[in-house]
């Protein structure tokens, strides 16, 4: 039957919500490091904080998805992740602000959770679009977190900005225990053997030119968005908290890239997808490399930076939802680690190079991360061939040899499906 369009908003919300708590700083840096006197050269650190919660939590909370009832998870971390906004938003000093963001960054782990619930309760002829859909969630989140922040904190302050993300997990957390079905799990291994089964993916192929991809992806995507703010700030534009935090109404054409990706993926195009989007993302940087100069080009260089991002991300999960459908927390959370080591890079590192080399160097830094990815997607052609099917078909194969019954269960949760 699928996945029903209210239930697939409402997690594409829970993923929007959640995602904004790790990178709502980015655009209030400069008043954060001046309130509890961090140096320009050390501002990433307050985006990383989260960002290294965050790695923590895919790769010991995310995998608990393939075990335990998804509903219960979900509603448990969002309350969870309310504590460490609450702990951040009355923070005095730097460790204890950094304790609330690595705390709310572990449990906003959750994205991944809902994602991966939601590609389990769709059918597999609409499993894309709907990766597609609660993406777009997330897209809204990370770039929507901006806009917020910049508008909130210019009226009470970078603090606010946390109560206010504070209070609307509270009432989803709510919401996701009335309307989720309820999600009962039948598989009989401990945690110790999730947790192996994740550890055996990193030696799959697939896997792992995805995971190097999204590594180097965003990697770029952060070198952007951590930094941005510095030039912007800087001569000769002085913008206002606010105004930075409005480019990140440019970029919520990203959330358009995941939703069309998503068909893209549904039509067996998703490799090809990626590879498109990782050249388009390395000459987005040629435009973004121009804050100094023009704000005209920034925004153009942050629609097709956010565009191209969304694309590739959605194809890549598209692709491992299918080949590894019977653990689809493990190989979503697996992935995902990647995906925050490579934004603690592009964080930690656009600020050191923005204090050293300038703007310039930071874009010349953004455009060398996708092209770096571009290169593992050009290494890794021939992994992954034909229709999602196919791609399904080989992924149980792979599964099965790896986990003892993963075959079985999967077949077993598509008849489920089918019924």
């Amino acid at each position: 039957m699928g996945l029903a369009h209210g239930r697939k908003m409402l997690l594409a919300m829970v993923c929007s919500a959640a995602v904004a708590t790790i990178y709502v700083a980015q655009p209030v840096l400069p008043r954060i490091g001046q309130d509890v006197g961090v140096p320009e050269s050390d501002l990433g650190w307050i985006v990383a904080a989260g960002q290294f919660g965050y790695l923590v939590g895919l790769a010991v909370l995310v995998p608990l998805g393939d075990m335990v009832d998804r509903r219960r998870l979900i509603g448990g971390q969002l309350l969870l992740a309310a504590v460490g906004l609450l702990v951040t938003a009355v923070a005095p000093g730097l460790w204890l602000l950094l304790i609330g963001l690595a705390t709310t960054g572990l449990f906003a782990a959750v994205v991944q959770t809902a994602v991966a619930f939601a590609a389990d309760l769709s059918t597999p002829a609409e499993r894309g679009r709907t990766l597609g859909t609660v993406t777009s969630g997330v897209i809204v989140g990370i770039l929507g977190a901006r806009v917020l922040a910049g508008i909130v904190a210019g009226v009470w302050g970078w603090r606010s900005v946390y109560v206010t993300l504070m209070l609307l997990l509270v009432v989803l957390s709510i919401v996701v225990l009335k309307l989720l079905p309820a999600d009962h799990r039948s598989d009989p291994r401990s945690y110790g053997d999730v947790l192996a089964s994740l550890g055996r993916l990193f030696r799959e192929p697939l896997f792992l030119s995805r995971g190097l991809i999204a590594f180097f992806l965003f990697a770029s995507f952060g070198t952007l968005w951590s930094g941005l703010a510095l030039p912007l700030e800087a001569e000769p534009w002085h913008l206002s908290t606010g105004e930075i935090g409005m480019f990140g109404i440019a970029g919520l054409v990203g959330a358009w890239g995941a939703a069309r990706a998503g068909r893209w993926a549904d039509a067996g195009r998703a490799d090809l997808a990626t590879g498109a989007a990782l050249l388009l993302l390395a000459l987005s940087w040629i435009a973004s490399g121009q804050a100094m100069w023009s704000l005209w080009l920034v925004v153009v260089g942050v629609i097709v930076l956010d565009f191209s991002v969304q694309a590739a991300h959605v194809s890549n999960q598209s692709l491992l939802t299918a080949a590894f459908s019977d653990q689809t927390s493990s190989a979503i959370g697996g992935y995902m680690i990647f995906y925050s080591l490579g934004s603690v890079l592009g964080a930690t590192a656009t600020t050191s190079m923005f204090s050293t080399f300038g703007w310039t160097g930071s874009a010349v830094l953004g455009a060398g991360f996708a092209l770096c990815g571009l290169l593992v997607w050009a290494l890794s052609r021939g992994t992954v061939t034909g229709t999602p099917h196919d791609v399904a078909v080989h992924g149980s194969l792979l599964t099965g040899a790896g986990s003892r019954g993963g075959g079985a269960r999967a077949r077993s949760r598509a008849r489920q499906r089918g019924a």
